[in-house]
Order: structure tokens, then C-alpha cells, then sequence
């Protein structure tokens, strides 16, 4: 028989990992009659000295990803989950520290909030953003970054659009009074590493640096969705010490005013149309000086 455990040519394995995506897990902690839910969904994936597995099939040092599956939802017992970002750095610590051939570990999660309704037992899902968290550690350095994703905001007026580049396939009339409206994808970089003194408060830091970017949108007279984007960076790196990178995908949700002439009325930037597409798309990064980006600039990556 041939033996086929490696390539007779010069043929090279690159980067490859492996891991269990999309774990749904729902933590309930009972506090007397009042309960506080917890709604994740978890994805590990492990690299490290996995080649002879690709070459040859020995699965010696493949940790299997039902594996994985299991310690999520037990560590989830063990450990509870105060935040995404302390639950993913408790599995990667896991898996980098008892399995030798794994190198590192990114743990990526989303977590759907729920808001209490009446008494102490009954939750209504929130339909604002999706809360993410990616964390990555390789037996000697962390990378917490986290954000959100799919926050729809709006300002009715206090946007402008007038001055640009004009050529001869320009139809697009200057704005002086518009809608400025955005579908917020954006993450954020934490300097945590375990030198740190303390760790942060996961949870009061997402909701300070969400209220610090909600906010900078809304008092920001904008003349471009470039300059709020970075009103709304820079907001956030003057006010959150802990976080020295921030990157935004910000597609521009376009409200065209309607042309109600041929019925005799009178649009007052009162009726717009709303196009979902194409719309146009604004990215970049904002950085505490001194630091350098490391963010992926196409956020679908993290």
C-alpha cells in the first residue's frame, strides 16, 4: 500500500484551525424568586501542532469538537457567565492550558440580551444590537476585542451633505437639512493583558462605550457620515481607558425625499423613501495615539 501520510510534492500546509461553532447556550442564575438569563452563542476554534492530522489522518492531538461543545455548556455551570468576555477568557485559558498541542485558542460570541418583564421570571427579547466578543490567547498573550453589531440609528435632522466632487455623471442633489441613518457594526480593542492589575468590568464597559458612541452620533452636526463616525471613535477612546483601537463599518441607509409635485403637494422634508440598497458604506478605524491597528478592516473576519 502507498504510503500517504505526506505529499510527494512540495506542498505546504498553511494556517488552519478547527473547532465547534455556534454553540447555543442559556444560563439562568436564580436569585430567590428574581432570575437573570444569559443567552450566548459560542464558537471555539484551536490551533497549534496539527499538521500530522491534515497529512496523515492521526488524530493523536486533535482534541474532539464535541469536546469543546461539552466544556462550553459545563463551564457554563462551573464558572456561570458575569460577561461573554470573562466566560471566553475562562476557554481559552482551558484549552490553551490543558491540551499541549494547542497553541491558541479565539473564542467568539454572540450574546442576545433579554429585558425582565413582569414579576421576577418572565424576559422579552430585546431587538436592539447583538453584543459580540472575540477573544484569542496563545499561552502568553490575550486579544479581547468586542462590539456590536446590527444597531439601527437615526437622526432626523442636524445632517448636511453639499460640497463634493462633482464630474459629469453626478446626479445626486446637495443636502442642507437630511436623515442621516446607519445600521452600526463596530468592535472595539481592549489593552487587558495579564499584567493588568485588575480586569475590567466587562459589562459596565460595554454599556458606558454603547451610551458614549449613541451619543456622539446624536450631538454631532454632521456634514458627513465620515465626520460622525469619527466624532463617535473618538468619543469613545477619550472616555474608556481601557480600549485604544475602535473600528466601524457604517453603511449609510439612504431617505430620499419623495417627489410629490405631480400631486399637487408640497414636500416639506416630510415624506422620504427609504432604499435598502445599494447603500453606501463608510469604514475606519480610530486609535489612542501610539497604538497600532489590529482590527481586520473587513469586520465579517472577527
Amino acid at each position: 500500500m502507498a504510503d500517504n501520510s505526506r505529499p510527494t510534492r512540495p506542498v505546504i500546509l498553511g494556517q488552519n484551525q478547527y473547532g465547534k461553532a455556534e454553540n447555543r447556550v442559556v444560563k439562568i442564575t436564580r436569585d430567590g424568586a428574581t432570575h437573570h438569563i444569559k443567552d450566548l452563542n459560542v464558537s471555539v476554534s484551536l490551533s497549534g501542532d496539527m499538521d500530522e492530522v491534515h497529512y496523515s489522518g492521526s488524530n493523536a492531538h486533535v482534541l474532539p469538537t464535541d469536546t469543546t461543545k461539552n466544556t462550553v455548556y459545563a463551564f457554563a455551570k462551573e464558572h456561570g457567565i458575569e460577561s461573554a468576555e470573562q466566560f471566553g477568557i475562562h476557554l481559552a485559558r482551558h484549552f490553551v492550558t490543558s491540551q499541549e498541542p494547542i497553541r491558541t485558542a479565539r473564542i467568539r460570541i454572540e450574546e442576545y440580551a433579554w429585558e425582565r418583564t413582569t414579576g421576577g421570571h418572565s424576559f422579552v427579547r430585546k431587538g436592539q444590537e447583538t453584543r459580540l466578543t472575540q477573544i484569542t490567547y496563545d499561552g502568553r498573550n490575550w486579544e479581547v476585542v468586542s462590539g456590536l453589531k446590527d444597531l439601527t440609528v437615526l437622526n432626523s435632522t442636524d445632517s448636511e451633505f453639499w460640497g463634493y466632487a462633482k464630474d459629469k455623471y453626478t446626479t445626486l442633489p446637495e443636502a442642507h437639512d437630511r436623515i442621516l441613518a446607519t445600521e452600526v457594526s463596530g468592535r472595539w480593542r481592549f489593552n487587558w493583558s495579564d499584567d493588568a492589575q485588575e480586569m475590567p468590568d466587562w459589562e459596565t464597559s460595554y454599556e458606558r462605550t454603547k451610551q458614549h458612541m449613541l451619543q456622539a452620533f446624536a450631538e454631532t452636526y454632521s456634514l458627513s457620515l465620515q465626520q460622525t463616525l469619527y466624532q463617535m471613535g473618538s468619543r469613545i477612546i477619550d472616555n474608556r481607558e481601557e480600549i485604544d483601537e475602535v473600528r466601524f463599518s457604517l453603511p449609510n441607509k439612504h431617505h430620499f425625499l419623495v417627489d410629490l409635485a405631480p400631486f399637487g403637494l408640497k414636500n416639506d422634508n416630510e415624506v422620504y423613501f427609504a432604499a435598502d440598497r445599494p447603500y453606501g458604506l463608510i469604514e475606519a478605524t480610530v486609535l489612542r495615539d501610539g497604538c497600532e491597528p489590529r482590527i481586520p478592516v473587513d469586520l465579517t473576519n472577527l
